[in-house]
């Protein structure tokens, strides 16, 4: 004869095997959802914007637009082709637009231009100050509005951990004092186009005495690009990078991160 099951001995073992199969189902490894193509999408480097955008077209123009390189018409074509190409390429990629390349093609139509016109070097003058004028103007105007453009100059996922930074500022409660010292940055970053302006007129005015079309004119545009680096690109550099440093330190204060976790080590 079989024994009479026990009623608690059967609720025992039930309860047992449901832990056991709870267990095992929690130490089983969570999937991970990786992309479709397997890679992660890699966003263009500063130095390749600087280099493909203002550069290199740069160099083009002031160098090889004599008429025994490329001469006037052909150089400022070859110049167009770099800021075109490379901005139509990221633009296939990330479906935006470039801000660098417009700024390429918009300073080498005005530098090209003026020198196959022939206008007097004021005009150039003019012109050098006016596109960094211009950004401090934008940067200025852009803090009223949702996209600030120091957003794309420092507060960006190329020098940033963005994510982490945004999720401890939600933790801190630090958001609205965060925006306040972007501001603040935004104002900095805007000083230093300004200064760029006042730095770059002076340095047309100067150095471009010629004729234009003349080779000694030509030479002349070619020496303002390569003073432009320790006279303008250098104290404009200094500038954003206490504005880099100011918006770090604040980070830090407002998150209580480390630098390893704020900066972005890719």
């Amino acid at each position: 004869m079989t024994e009479p099951s026990d009623p608690v001995k059967a609720t025992v073992r039930t309860s047992e095997a449901s832990s056991d199969l709870a267990e095992k189902t929690d130490t089983q490894p969570t999937p991970t959802v990786t992309p479709k193509n397997g890679t992660e999408e890699k966003k263009p480097s500063m130095l390749a914007n600087l280099a493909f955008n203002i550069i290199i077209p740069t160099l083009i123009l002031t160098k090889l637009s004599s008429e025994e390189y490329l001469g006037p018409v052909y150089s400022i074509v070859v110049a167009l082709s770099f800021p075109i190409i490379y901005g139509t390429r990221d633009y296939l990629k990330s479906h935006k637009p470039n801000f660098f390349s417009i700024l390429g093609v918009i300073s080498v139509f005005l530098t090209g231009g003026m020198s196959l016109l022939q206008l007097d070097p004021q005009y150039i003058a003019i012109k050098e100050a006016a596109i960094p004028g211009l950004f401090g103007i934008a940067t200025l105007i852009s803090v009223r509005t949702k996209y600030p453009l120091v957003r794309t100059f420092l507060y960006n996922d190329q020098i940033l951990q963005i994510n982490r930074v945004k999720s401890a500022l939600r933790e801190h409660n630090s958001e609205t004092d965060f925006e306040h010292k972007l501001s603040n940055a935004s104002y900095m970053v805007a000083g230093s186009f300004f200064m760029s302006s006042v730095l770059n007129y002076i340095l047309a005015k100067v150095i471009l005495v010629s004729e234009p079309g003349t080779v000694e004119f030509t030479e002349e545009l070619g020496k303002m690009t390569a003073l432009s680096f320790p006279v303008i690109a250098l104290p404009s550099t200094i500038v954003l990078m206490a504005s880099l440093f100011y918006l770090l330190h604040h980070i830090q204060k407002l998150t209580h991160l480390k630098p390893e976790d704020i900066f972005n080590q890719a």
